[in-house]
């Protein structure tokens, strides 16, 4: 609990920061695009119930989406790579190729293939999560111990028992870690891959009020979709220290 009281405070300490230099920057230029941050503020809570919770609620789900299906995918895709030098040797070259292309390159292609509405955005959320996911498992899977692969085989216990008590406790931390950045480069392209093709999402809250003018709702989906993804942030967090408390003992 302390340690999440002082994650949330040193966010605090950064909400403040910007906001000061948003203030300033608000003082010394002339312009709508800088608009008041005390008029982005006012009447926000009346704006939250009415249609940006509907937009965090798509964004969210398709968010939900693609990382089930890079977890579904990418740990038994990252497991048989370390377990089988055959398949890491055929499977490794496509993953190396293809972790660093931007995967907003491919939405054009995603379109095309999966239409424009949900299936497009989820696929390319995918695209951004699962190569994160097959290389935390491959590495934390091939960091083990094959000491204790035979300790718990000398005790009788089967392939579903050794992946379920020595490999997912071995894999969980680092892949957490990697499910906590991947997450963050997922919300950031929110903005891209919601301008298209739908009329909810935080994106095309974003992108909407930008074509319209209409700046003082634009800023107001940005600070939604930064605590947006601090919150998911925080829950990969919190859910690393309920499953891997073994870790902290040992630290």
């Amino acid at each position: 609990m302390n340690k999440l009281v002082q994650r949330l405070w040193t966010f605090f300490l950064g909400y403040l920061s910007i906001h000061l230099i948003w203030t300033v920057a608000y003082l010394l230029t002339d312009t709508t695009v800088i608009p008041n941050p005390l008029a982005v503020y006012r009447d926000f809570a009346e704006t939250f119930s009415s249609s940006i919770l509907i937009h965090i609620l798509y964004s969210l789900r398709r968010i939900g989406a693609g990382l089930g299906l890079s977890l579904v995918i990418g740990i038994p895709v990252g497991i048989l790579m370390a377990g089988s030098k055959r398949m890491n040797k055929l499977l490794y070259p496509l993953v190396y190729f293809s972790y660093p292309i931007p995967k907003t390159a491919l939405l054009p292609v995603a379109m095309l293939l999966w239409g424009m509405r949900d299936g497009s955005k989820i696929v390319i959320i995918f695209l951004i999560i699962v190569f994160q996911v097959i290389v935390a498992v491959r590495d934390s899977v091939m960091s083990i111990d094959p000491k204790m692969y035979q300790v718990i085989k000398s005790t009788g216990a089967g392939r579903g028992q050794i992946i379920r008590h020595v490999t997912l406790p071995a894999v969980l931390p680092q892949l957490l870690t990697s499910v906590r950045v991947s997450l963050g480069s997922a919300v950031s392209v929110l903005f891209f891959v919601e301008g298209y093709g739908t009329k909810y999402g935080m994106g095309y809250y974003i992108l909407d009020s930008w074509s319209r003018i209409n700046y003082i709702d634009m800023y107001r989906g940005i600070i939604v979709i930064a605590v947006v993804g601090f919150a998911l942030f925080e829950g990969i967090d919190l859910l690393d220290g309920k499953l891997c408390r073994w870790k902290q003992a040992a630290d």
